[in-house]
């Protein structure tokens, strides 16, 4: 029944897309037509609640239940959307996210874009302006535009949130590398080979390579002895040996990891020290 109703949400959204781009164009849908999309949808979303209780009689906590019920991409679509938001809610609050561990230093990185972002957002406002000017004589046409600009100016601001409360966080065990709301990655200290303080402003696609630029810049260069994995968007797996990532203060952050490193390399080596010989017997 899950695999039946996912298959169905992926041929209904496609339909249900075209239906509302006609109906908002003015085109005539034949009763039948519309009857039947919304029987459709209907039915989706009794199998869905029906397989949610019978997930939940089985003894799976909500969030498995949903988890079982949605795909992998649209869960991570709709947590990447409520980070966006809830770094608008942080970035007002001051509250930056993922800092407070013992031991916990935070390094910002949305200095160099910042710029860039306001600029965009000044677009969206004015192009949010022209538009309604130009569709105020088609209300439908213009209440659908006036949605999507609107979003697309708090998305926007919350990509810029996101990357303000969601900076670097370096901790005694690993590096937390981070851009916006859809990377995350965690690095531990012991897989860090080295660290070069490099200023890049092109950065070539390549395999095993993961380049965090802001403001089409990267000042920190990472060579990791094993792979680390870094997905993608929708989830599909990335993993990396190289990173590429951008701080506001840079030294600051190659200095703390090389302090972090050495704390790590002396500890590594107090603990696989070879333990001493013991003194032979004395003879008799």
């Amino acid at each position: 029944m899950r695999r039946a109703s996912t298959w169905l949400a992926y041929a209904l959204l496609p339909v249900e897309l075209v239906l509302a781009v006609c109906l908002v164009a003015g085109v005539r849908i034949p009763p039948a037509v519309l009857a039947g999309a919304e029987a459709a949808v209907s039915l989706l979303l009794l199998a869905n609640g029906v397989a949610y209780m019978r997930l939940r009689r089985r003894g799976l906590s909500s969030r498995e239940a949903l988890r079982a019920l949605v795909p992998e991409p649209a869960r991570r679509l709709v947590r990447h959307e409520l980070r966006l938001l809830g770094g608008l809610g942080r970035w007002v609050a001051r509250r930056p996210h993922g800092v407070d561990a013992p031991g916990a230093e935070a390094f910002p990185h949305a200095r160099d874009q910042a710029a860039l972002m306001y600029g965009f957002v000044f677009v969206c406002c004015v192009e949010t302006v022209g538009v309604s000017y130009l569709l105020a004589d088609w209300p439908g046409v213009h209440a659908v535009m006036l949605v999507l600009d609107v979003y697309s100016v708090l998305f926007v601001l919350g990509l810029h949130a996101a990357s303000v409360t969601r900076p670097h966080v370096l901790t005694p065990e690993a590096l937390r590398v981070r851009q916006a709301a859809h990377v995350d990655v965690r690095i531990p200290l012991d897989r860090i080979a080295a660290v070069r303080h490099e200023s890049l402003f092109t950065h070539e696609k390549k395999d095993g390579e993961l380049n965090l630029a802001v403001g089409s810049q990267t000042s920190l260069t990472l060579e990791l002895t094993e792979p680390v994995d870094a997905p993608r968007l929708l989830g599909a797996p990335r993993p990396v040996r190289t990173v590429r990532l951008h701080a506001d203060d840079s030294r600051a952050l190659h200095r703390a990891l090389d302090r972090a490193l050495a704390r790590t390399g002396a500890l590594t080596r107090a603990r696989t020290a070879p333990s001493p010989v013991p003194d032979p017997p004395a003879s008799a």
